[in-house]
């Protein structure tokens, strides 16, 4: 893996742990912690599945930084991760349906849209089949598009 595919890797963990965790500091201290325990282990490098493992390690991480915490809850102030900080109608909504979902569900949907990983590669990180994943994330996006409107419709 060359030095730009691995700080492009380095950003969608980053946003990923953003997503997952209520600040930017703890997801910059789990993203460092995600690629020091990769580079720790050597003997999983350049089997192909480099993303899938750094995600795998980031959820992992982001699972005990919740275990930490006395709340499961996600804060009113998400991070927002689009870099020009502006607060647009549909961001905020979208903000709220994702704060709506189960933890798990918003895992998926964070690993699938903000890590770019492919089903498979979720499915792996879940332990479950391919097509168990690929029913479940349109599941969730049948669910996030009702849910969408329901608040749109309501604003």
């Amino acid at each position: 893996m060359d030095q730009q595919e691995l700080q492009a890797l380095y950003d969608k963990i980053y946003k990923y742990c953003c997503g997952r965790l209520s600040s930017r500091e703890t997801a910059e201290d789990v993203t460092q912690e995600t690629f020091l325990r990769w580079v720790e282990h050597p003997e999983y490098h350049g089997k192909g599945k480099d993303a899938q493992y750094l995600f795998t390690i980031a959820r992992n991480l982001c699972i005990d930084e919740y275990r930490r915490r006395t709340t499961d809850e996600l804060p009113e102030d998400l991070p927002d991760l689009a870099a020009d900080g502006t607060d647009d109608p549909d961001r905020l909504l979208l903000r709220d349906v994702l704060h709506d979902l189960p933890a798990e569900d918003r895992d998926i949907v964070l690993l699938r849209y903000v890590g770019g990983l492919s089903v498979a590669e979720i499915a792996a990180v879940h332990a479950v089949s391919w097509f168990s994943m690929n029913r479940r994330i349109k599941r969730i996006l049948a669910q996030m598009r009702t849910h969408f409107v329901g608040k749109e419709g309501s604003a």
